[in-house]
């Protein structure tokens, strides 16, 4: 094992909506995680409405490719009855241990924390015309910590909640108002946060949008035109976020970077039937779209037959195109558990939460959620994503999820995610130094206990610091130190070589 590089940014990443709590503290607003039931006792997750008419109120079940159903005239928000337990109310409270959390990241030696602001605590309704002072006020608190420890804030400015108030009144993001609104709320926090913050992603795994609509811009109609039409805008509205980033440097001699992150994994065919190699090629295009549009500044002629194909007409302003092409983002950042495995052969799929047409690959080992350990995933992923588009590479989620169980001394023995890291730590050097890929850092997705995206759950725990909360939201919010908490930080102090 060679050295990574003197500069890599080693650290962990965590979203607002999943550990930050305060939902409706310090003039926050309600986002779209904010109406979304855990799945501990109702499977699958839920988003809750009511139609203010008539007074009736009920749920659209979430699921990852399968379009929500909400009736006409509702509003979606959380329903303050009993019957549900919305775990972004709570979360682990970030917002009340911010101090001691930065702490415990700067003991292992982060040189970098990714989080994310909640749009919402900046602009309540998504529409102000004002900011929130007093939530400019909490981040600029936390960045401030950060600093103090030398750990430099990666910072996402939409991490799956969209403010309700943009929901409600104009249906996401496939309305172009959304745009606008966007903008003004990158320019406030680029300037507010100049000299404390370098480094931003634009919207959390952009490809959602695909996949997981409400969750990725707020949309409750999730026909395939209004997907399009939300991409689009998003993507808009990143471009415009850089172009607002670099007119600030210009202007004032700072050096920041706004990057685009994308939910990638390598694809394999379980077979050598040309059915399957044709599969995964499409599946790679569908998810590599967005990156060619952000990164690449380009609308790729496979998506362009596509839209024709389907009937989509795209909402396009004057100059937008333009502008996409002047204002690519300045670096790629990705999330990557894993690998997946495709086929369309009448086979045993395996088990966990997979998407169709996937199967579980009989090489690879599995976790309780049928995520699989690929020793070699960040490697490919890499040289997939700088090869495609010669920008710098940024990890900026890999973990993974376990069962982990506090033991009655305090401790929590989790070889396995030791080992996952392992692996993949390997994967990042092959890619550096074997491969030449100029990768600025990796932040392990849940580096404090945190609830769960896909589930809402607690039990599914991805950290080095074990919070004590429970899938309901019971208990004491008191934080331990995992086996891998001291691991990690011996590996970083070993700049990656140490991996015993």
């Amino acid at each position: 094992m060679k050295e990574f590089p003197k500069d890599f940014l080693w650290g962990g990443a965590t979203a607002a909506n999943q550990y930050e709590v305060g939902w409706n503290l310090g003039g926050k607003g309600p986002s779209t995680s904010d109406a979304m039931t855990n799945a501990a006792h109702m499977v699958p997750r839920k988003v809750t409405w009511m139609i203010p008419e008539t007074g009736e109120t009920g749920y659209a079940e979430m699921a990852f490719t399968v379009d929500m159903v909400f009736p006409e005239g509702a509003k979606v928000m959380p329903l303050d009855t009993g019957e549900y337990y919305y775990p972004s109310h709570k979360a682990t409270d970030f917002y009340g241990h911010y101090k001691e959390d930065i702490a415990l990241m700067a003991e292992m030696g982060f040189k970098t924390f990714r989080m994310s602001i909640n749009w919402a605590r900046i602009y309540p309704n998504g529409d102000d015309l004002e900011p929130n002072e007093e939530g400019l006020q909490f981040y600029e608190n936390v960045f401030k910590e950060c600093k103090k420890y030398g750990i430099e804030p990666l910072v996402t400015l939409s991490h799956y909640e969209t403010p309700l108030g943009l929901v409600n009144n104009y249906g996401g993001f496939k309305n172009r108002a959304c745009i606008g609104f966007f903008e003004r709320y990158a320019k406030t926090c680029i300037e507010r946060f100049a000299g404390l913050v370098k480094y931003y992603l634009t919207f959390n795994e952009i490809n959602a949008m695909d996949m997981m609509p409400y969750m990725g811009g707020g949309l409750m109609d999730q026909s395939e035109q209004a997907k399009a039409q939300g991409a689009h805008n998003q993507f808009v509205a990143s471009s415009l976020a850089v172009k607002a980033a670099h007119e600030y440097n210009e202007k004032n001699g700072t050096d920041i970077m706004i990057g685009m992150m994308l939910a990638y994994q390598p694809m394999y065919t379980y077979t050598c039937s040309p059915e399957d190699q044709i599969l995964v090629m499409e599946s790679q295009q569908r998810t590599l779209f967005f990156s060619d549009v952000q990164a690449g500044g380009y609308y790729p002629e496979y998506k362009l037959k596509e839209y024709e194909r389907k009937g989509i007409e795209l909402e396009i302003a004057d100059g937008e195109l333009e502008l996409l092409a002047k204002y690519p983002v300045d670096f790629v950042s990705f999330s990557c558990y894993g690998s997946s495995t495709l086929t369309k052969q009448n086979v045993d799929r395996g088990f966990g939460n997979m998407f169709a047409d996937q199967v579980q690959n009989p090489y690879l080992s599995a976790n309780a959620w049928g995520w699989a350990t690929d020793p070699a995933c960040l490697r490919l992923a890499c040289q997939t994503l700088y090869t495609r588009y010669r920008k710098p590479l940024w990890i900026v989620e890999n973990g993974i999820g376990w069962s982990d169980v506090l033991e009655a001394d305090g401790t929590v023995h989790d070889d396995y995610r030791i080992d996952y890291l392992r692996q993949n730590i390997k994967s990042m050097n092959d890619a550096i130094n074997i491969d030449g890929v100029p990768l600025m850092g990796y932040t392990m997705w849940g580096c404090i206990d945190l609830v769960s995206a896909g589930t809402g759950e607690m039990k599914k725990r991805y950290g080095f610091v074990y919070v004590d909360m429970d899938d309901l939201g019971n208990g004491t919010l008191k934080r331990y130190k995992k086996d891998s908490f001291y691991w990690y930080k011996k590996m970083i102090a070993s700049q990656g070589t140490d991996l015993d």
